[in-house]
């Protein structure tokens, strides 16, 4: 966490445009079918695991990860620094009760001045273009976009040469846990690696099929990683 908000701030201060993502185990499974995703994800400049399934996948292979970087205690650090540094932020994605939401309790907490502007995340895909042109014109510092995934990447990934705001990243539902209309998984949930099981208690009939199937892909994936370098050692 801490090298990446160095990584970030730095960037910021010298203009200089950078691409953040976050992985867990469903967008990497959802990478190997999706072309569009893998190559968003594979042309950012910094790369995140999310998940802790990711954290453990890693170390078994033998490419350890020093911590998990959730994508919303990314997001809550970086609203800290943007108040600390005088940097402005532009929110996109969710719903408009939503994303106001947000904007409020983030200008209370901090200072109105840090807020560049915010739209939400209903849109046609003809309104884009001007979408981006209208972050770029806020003068915004940062980006935080809270759309689902792919529609997020593959957006950031198409127009952030319009955009050429310093930092971007997409955050998926972090703006629902700041806007308080869902909860976050205590702390023993999510160091336990069982987050994406609270998020299933709370939809189950949204959840539950998509953790299931991505969950068993990914254990798969993992295991046949294991095994190929297993032959190779061997050879």
């Amino acid at each position: 966490m801490e090298e990446t908000l160095n990584i970030i701030d730095q960037n910021i201060q010298k203009r200089k445009p950078i691409h953040h993502v976050v992985v867990n185990a469903a967008k990497l499974v959802n990478m190997r079918k999706d072309a569009q995703l893998r190559e968003s994800v594979l042309s950012c400049d910094i790369i995140n695991a999310d998940g802790q399934s990711v954290v453990w996948a890693a170390s078994i292979l033998g490419e350890p990860l020093p911590e998990r970087v959730a994508g919303i205690d990314l997001m809550e650090n970086l609203v800290q620094l943007a108040h600390k540094r005088v940097y402005r932020i532009f929110f996109l994605g969710a719903k408009e009760e939503i994303v106001k939401e947000v904007v409020r309790i983030y200008s209370e907490r901090y200072n109105p001045q840090i807020i560049a502007g915010y739209r939400n995340g209903y849109y046609n895909k003809d309104d884009e273009h001007f979408i981006a042109e209208q972050i770029r014109n806020s003068g915004a510092d940062m980006l935080f976009v809270a759309i689902t995934s792919p529609k997020k990447e593959i957006f950031l990934n198409k127009y952030k040469s319009i955009i050429q705001t310093p930092f971007i990243m997409g955050v998926g539902g972090s703006f629902d846990v700041v806007s308080g209309k869902t909860k976050r998984a205590p702390l023993w949930m999510q160091s336990s690696g069982l987050e994406w099981f609270y998020r299933v208690l709370q939809e189950p009939r949204r959840m539950w099929k998509r953790y299931l199937v991505t969950n068993t892909k990914f254990i798969g994936m993992v295991i046949n990683e294991k095994l190929k370098k297993y032959k190779l050692h061997k050879k």
